[in-house]
């Protein structure tokens, strides 16, 4: 139970780390949320609870061709929240996202990539 504990304060911690550098300046903000955080974090707790290596290795393949149909959003994002709400640029963004991941899915599956 501590262990359950000591990884949601940690991940908890660097969520609020982003947030409150973010908060400070927009580009540095948006450096350290860009990098992988999450994913390193998993492939951690993975590692150290005793994950095989074709265990890490497969969570970060599947990850990069997930990360992909997400940078759209990113994009889109600015442009949407001058036109409309927050929580309708969101819902739009994540629309898009799901969009872009069918596209993507179906394009790398003729590659022999099953993403679903």
């Amino acid at each position: 139970m501590l262990w359950i504990a000591t990884k949601y304060l940690m991940t908890a911690g660097i969520v609020v780390l982003v947030s409150e550098v973010a908060k400070r300046s927009d580009k540095i903000g948006a450096l350290v949320a860009a990098l992988p955080t999450v994913t390193i974090l998993a492939l951690v707790w993975m590692y150290v609870e005793g994950q095989g290596e074709a265990k890490l290795a497969n969570h970060s393949y599947y990850t990069f061709w997930y990360v992909l149909p997400t940078l759209p959003m990113f994009l889109i994002f600015p442009l949407l929240i001058q036109r409309f709400s927050f929580w309708v640029s969101l819902g739009i963004c994540a629309a898009v996202s799901i969009c872009a991941f069918l596209i993507v899915a179906a394009f790398v599956r003729q590659f022999g990539i099953h993403l679903y």
